[in-house]
């Protein structure tokens, strides 16, 4: 019998998919709330789709745009989902030359940044390169147009687009096309195997990460992505990005990430002093960094919608439900979950938001 190696590849990524819902079913990290394992399920669905998109099907030398994170495709909610924001993804070749244009639309922030992969499927370590919107020439209309490239150790460039309201603002349109001719057609056998295993790599560094903890143990020792040291119902320390990162964070931004354990009579209270930036938000996450259900609750909150106190510090109450509270935020039910502020362009790391467990009948209903 011909032995191929995509088969071979094939059946390995496989017998990957089959083993991976025990990293949200059994030991430490092992989620209990039915809702948790349907998405970590979905998540396997969701992860598999994007892997696919980035490995088995791009074409460095035909670029393509490939949406990763939508405020509107259910399928593309993970990874630090963010529901004011579209996240495009593009392989490249380090050694080529592209050229990258579009209009602003509505955006209140947009950009580009170039990763490195330090192994096929791995995820970025090094951020290689940034071109941000206040360093572009827009026209009256707001169409630009740059080149970048050749890139030394590019793999990917990701675009960010923020919208004040992504419910009625216009997306960034993004075109993207290599200015060299392009390479042979082929996706034979063993460009087939290669991009499956890359596939499995990069899925199998996902749930590496995930589920997250909620409240973290000063014993557990994980630091991959969106995880650093905090009590249930607190925030960590906010951060800064730098180039040497894991995975794909903005280096203009800052982050602080905390969690939420909520009986049906409780509230969170979350105090944040926004400090002068570009955009900040609050987003609330299941334990797998995604935000269901975006259609049927206010689960994100930013400087543009936010109501702000006299002081001009800003009042979030975070419940199972809705409350009054002009600045309320669900949890769709979720007893416990994640929470994740960022901040971009701003002049110094973040005051660290403070956040105050309350009865939900004690909770505040007006600014202050």
């Amino acid at each position: 019998m011909t032995t191929h190696e995509s088969t071979t590849a094939w059946r390995e990524l496989l017998e990957t998919l089959g083993g991976l819902d025990a990293s949200f079913l059994v030991g430490d990290r092992a989620v209990t709330d039915d809702r948790h394992v349907a998405d970590g399920y979905r998540m396997l669905a969701t992860t598999l789709g994007v892997a696919f998109d980035t490995y088995l099907f791009a074409d460095p030398s035909r670029p393509t745009w490939v949406e990763i994170n939508t405020p509107v495709r259910p399928d593309r909610r993970w990874g630090g989902d963010n529901t004011d924001a579209y996240y495009l993804m593009c392989p490249v070749d380090p050694t080529r030359r592209y050229r990258i244009s579009g209009n602003r639309g509505d955006s209140v922030y947009f950009s580009v940044t170039a990763y490195n992969e330090p192994s096929p499927g791995a995820w970025s370590d090094k951020i290689v390169a940034l071109v941000r919107d206040d360093e572009l020439e827009l026209d009256a209309d707001g169409n630009f147009s740059f080149e970048i490239g050749p890139t030394p150790d590019a793999a990917v460039l990701m675009t960010r687009d923020y919208q004040a309201d992504p419910r009625t603002g216009r997306p960034v349109e993004w075109r993207i096309e290599a200015l060299d001719e392009p390479d042979s057609f082929r996706h034979g056998d063993a460009e087939t195997a290669a991009a499956l295993r890359a596939s499995a790599a990069w899925m199998r560094t996902m749930f590496a990460i995930v589920p997250l903890a909620v409240g973290m143990r000063n014993d557990d020792a994980r630091s991959l992505g969106h995880e650093t040291a905090h009590a249930a119902n607190e925030f960590a320390e906010p951060y800064q990005v730098f180039d040497a990162n894991f995975g794909w964070s903005a280096r203009d931004s800052c982050y602080s990430y905390g969690s939420f354990v909520l009986a049906d009579d409780e509230a969170l209270v979350i105090t944040h002093r926004p400090p002068a930036c570009r955009f900040w938000n609050l987003v609330v996450w299941n334990r797998f960094m995604a935000t269901p259900g975006v259609a049927d609750a206010r689960s994100s909150i930013n400087g543009h919608t936010a109501v702000p106190n006299a002081d001009g510090s800003v009042t979030i109450v975070l419940s199972k439900g809705v409350t009054a509270h002009p600045n309320s935020l669900t949890t769709l039910d979720y007893p416990l979950g994640n929470l994740a502020f960022r901040w971009f362009l701003v002049d110094g790391v973040p005051v660290r938001p403070e956040a105050r467990l309350v009865k939900a009948s004690d909770a505040p209903t007006t600014v202050g």
